[in-house]
């Protein structure tokens, strides 16, 4: 009897969640207010990441700032102040050493106070077939690309798990989802950090935390200048995204609480292809849009 009951109770809201799935198509969640949140950035010394810490700021938010780049972070927050005229919160770390983050961390707990909204988004990319990469730029790609991601959720989810609100945003990759030739430690990396995050939200929501909201944001290459040199078969269906537009849809889905965020739309596609098709037509189809 309880087989059927569960079954008909999971049938039953299978139905409600599509039902509200096809309405959010046409009517999206409000968006909520960050205005006073402490937003905590890693990788904000360029690209991506400074332009969501300006776009935060200009939301009101209040900025945390991470990065290995001294200058570029304080070039970020110069530029909050000077548009905003806001102060962010700058420090200089090497998040793929533990014991610095967890320094750092607790410096920022000290001196700011608990951090509310986390986005791991600093990330490198050797560029190189995985032959031909050199041991050590292998381990820092996992180190930086999604160990990080494992000692900043240490440091900073105790703090929103005892007040049963936050927002954990992990900047990840459509590499993260479909492994992609001369990319390998950059793809495993990626992968980890998708799965890391899936796994602890399912986590948070098993103990009844639902308070703490995830993100996880898997765009095709950004504009960004990490890699230079890329290149797309069709631009129409798989553009090269620029960093503006892709800042836009990660702030947006962040304030809508969305859980997954592919760019462009087709990557949506594309994983189901990927998990539906034979192996060779999967390949096959990798080689039409350039990713073989």
């Amino acid at each position: 009897m309880n087989f059927l009951l569960e079954t008909l109770q999971v049938l039953l809201m299978s139905l409600v969640y599509s039902l509200e799935a096809f309405v959010r198509l046409f009517i999206p969640p409000r968006k909520k207010n960050v205005s006073g949140d402490f937003v905590l950035l890693t990788g904000a010394g360029s690209g991506i990441g400074r332009l969501m810490a300006l776009e935060f700021a200009r939301l009101g938010a209040r900025l945390v700032l991470w990065d290995i780049n001294e200058d570029g972070n304080n070039e970020t927050a110069r530029m909050i102040k000077e548009t905003h005229g806001a102060r962010a919160y700058t420090y200089t770390c090497d998040c793929s050493n533990r014991e610095e983050v967890y320094r750092i961390a607790n410096q920022v707990k000290r001196e700011v106070g608990d951090i509310t909204i986390l986005i791991n988004n600093a990330g490198i990319v050797t560029g190189k077939k995985f032959m031909e990469s050199p041991d050590s730029l292998i381990e820092k790609s996992m180190e930086v690309n999604s160990l990080a991601h494992f000692w900043m959720y240490k440091a900073f989810l105790p703090a929103m798990i005892a007040a049963n609100h936050g927002h954990l945003v992990s900047i990840a990759s459509s590499a993260g989802l479909i492994g992609v030739n001369g990319l390998a430690d950059y793809c495993a990396s990626k992968f980890a950090a998708v799965g890391f995050a899936e796994s602890m939200a399912l986590e948070l929501l098993a103990t009844g935390c639902d308070g703490v909201k995830t993100t996880i944001v898997c765009p095709f290459f950004i504009n960004t200048g990490m890699f230079d040199g890329a290149n797309t078969k069709w631009p129409r269906i798989m553009p090269i995204l620029e960093p503006e537009y892709a800042c836009r849809k990660i702030v947006d889905a962040v304030r809508r609480e969305q859980v997954y965020v592919y760019m462009p739309r087709s990557i949506y596609i594309a994983i189901v292809l990927k998990n539906l098709l034979p192996t060779k037509m999967g390949v096959l189809l990798g080689e039409y849009l350039g990713a073989k």
